[in-house]
Order: structure tokens, then sequence, then C-alpha cells
């Protein structure tokens, strides 16, 4: 095999070398998106066994949101909660002088801007 292998040259071996890969590993090309194959076919399926501590933790989130969406807000927010959020909206209408916090503040421009000024071009 030495022999051969010195007889191939350098470009060689390596083509060889990259071709034994390739030739052992033909389910490369069938996860390639250019093959032209199915797609589908390696989409995860619904039907797959499911962990069950994944389980556990999604049937804890959906509990978890049937219970926000019934209650308007947070699940089990006491009164205390309710009174630090309040005294934390106040504090900060104090220092930004009030106005509807929870929206996005409206920018209004008035002029022209200059920003923008064309560069000339030079006469030719």
């Amino acid at each position: 095999m030495a022999a051969s292998l010195l007889r191939m040259g350098r470009r060689g071996c390596v083509k060889a070398e990259s071709w034994i890969h390739l030739s052992r590993a033909p389910a490369a090309v069938a996860l390639s998106t250019k093959s032209g194959g199915n797609k589908k076919s390696f989409k995860k399926s619904n039907s797959a066994p499911m962990d069950p501590i994944q389980k556990l933790f999604l049937d804890s989130i959906r509990e978890y949101s049937s219970k926000s969406q019934a209650s308007g807000g947070l699940v089990d927010a006491g009164s205390a909660y309710d009174k630090a959020l309040a005294e934390e909206i106040a504090k900060l209408q104090r220092l930004y002088g009030g106005g509807d916090l929870e929206s996005f503040p409206v920018f209004k421009f008035t002029g022209e801007s200059n920003i923008y000024t064309p560069c000339k071009q030079p006469n030719t």
C-alpha cells in the first residue's frame, strides 16, 4: 500500500482520502439542501414519544398559560405585588413627567432637516 501511495503522489492521496470519506458517508449527500431530495422527510415528526421531563415541562407551561389568560395577568400575584408595581409606576411618572408609561412615545419633528446635503459634482 505504501508503494501505491508513493506512486500516486501527494495530490493523489488527498483526492483518494476525500473520495474515501465521500464513499463512506452517503447520508451526507442525502442531507444536502441542493440534492433535490424530499425535504419533508427531514422535518421532526410529532408522533415521536416525548421525554417525560419534557412532557412535564410543556404541561406546566400550558397550565400556566391557561391560568394567566383566565386571571388576565400574572398567576398568584398577590396584593403585595400590585402595591409594589403601583409604587414603581408612580415613581417613574414623577421622574419622567407623567404620561402613559406603557406606550411608545410619539416624536414630532418640525422644520426642515439639514442632515442630508448632496455632494456637488465636479465640472467635467
